[in-house]
């Protein structure tokens, strides 16, 4: 089921965007033989449906029947697909209702993407920082939560320079490009006021500043979306705003496997427990940001 997760993004990157959140978290499955896949269109181009096929590695064209049809900008697909971890997958976008013959019209793909059980993984079609579309794939840390605490994750996948991420006032994140992840942060629950600024500056605000909600055993994920969308020779501004994908089901029992077998570098753990929010941002700004690898990531014109 695809879910709405945000709504009403200001236009232009100055301009302050509220944090949007989803209709509710979607849990965590695991499998001892499947990975765990979501997908989120990620490129905020009003009009700009998709079709998502997720293909057995190698698969001719046409690709036939897409596993996402008309997916809309800025929504998410959770838990979109449980996919044999002992097979490989291509991953492509179309323009929705275009042919997927040949296979160089795909807007973006991912070929022979690697899998590991037991892991949850992150899609996301978003802009590179030359405003091509391309596919990221991120591995979500589904590991236990203790209880009273919730976990803060960061990702930058908007077709803008590097920033630096605000936590009440401080900043947790000195400076995040495109397309790298940072955390998680395992904070106590309540609200943390998150702003995004140009890297090594605290003013103005570029997003927010806005209220994220830290909720029990759920993995928050903040992505930053959006910029100058670039297809040929043309050029549409899109709106730079935020998305919001929370895991739930992490406080219960211990969540997935983290990998970086499969060409994805899991985000770390900086094990931050029983520590105050002032403690957690000091340490995590003197922290190294966490840089994965995306396997065979390539982008048509």
């Amino acid at each position: 089921m695809h879910k709405k997760i945000l709504a009403g993004l200001a236009a232009g990157f100055i301009a302050a965007v509220g944090i949007a959140v989803p209709a509710q978290a979607a849990p965590f499955k695991p499998s001892s033989t499947a990975a765990d896949v979501s997908v989120i269109h990620g490129i905020p181009a009003p009009g700009l449906n998709v079709d998502v096929y997720v293909v057995a590695a190698g698969t001719a064209a046409p690709l036939g029947a897409p596993a996402i049809a008309a997916f809309a900008p800025n929504t998410i697909a959770d838990n979109a697909a449980a996919l044999d971890a002992a097979a490989n997958y291509d991953i492509y976008i179309f323009a929705a209702g275009a042919s997927t013959a040949p296979l160089t019209g795909a807007l973006a793909s991912a070929t022979n993407v690697d899998l590991e059980p037991n892991t949850s993984y992150t899609v996301i079609a978003h802009l590179n920082t030359s405003g091509a579309p391309v596919l990221t794939a991120f591995v979500n840390d589904v590991s236990n939560i203790p209880a009273g605490k919730g976990n803060l994750t960061v990702r930058h996948t908007a077709n803008v320079g590097p920033v630096s991420i605000l936590a009440n006032g401080a900043v947790a994140v000195p400076t995040l490009a495109n397309p790298n992840s940072a955390g998680p942060l395992t904070l106590d629950v309540g609200t943390v006021q998150a702003a995004v600024t140009a890297a090594g500056t605290t003013t103005p605000a570029l997003i927010g500043p806005a209220d994220v909600a830290i909720k029990e055993g759920v993995n928050t994920i903040v992505y930053a979306v959006g910029g100058d969308l670039v297809v040929g020779e043309n050029t549409t501004a899109t709106p730079v705003g935020v998305l919001i994908q929370e895991i739930s089901g992490l406080h219960s029992a211990p969540g997935g496997v983290n990998s970086g077998q499969a060409g994805l570098a899991a985000d770390s753990n900086p094990a931050l427990l029983g520590l105050g929010a002032a403690g957690v941002l000091a340490l995590l700004a003197a922290a190294a940001v966490t840089v994965f690898r995306v396997r065979a990531v390539r982008t048509e014109h």
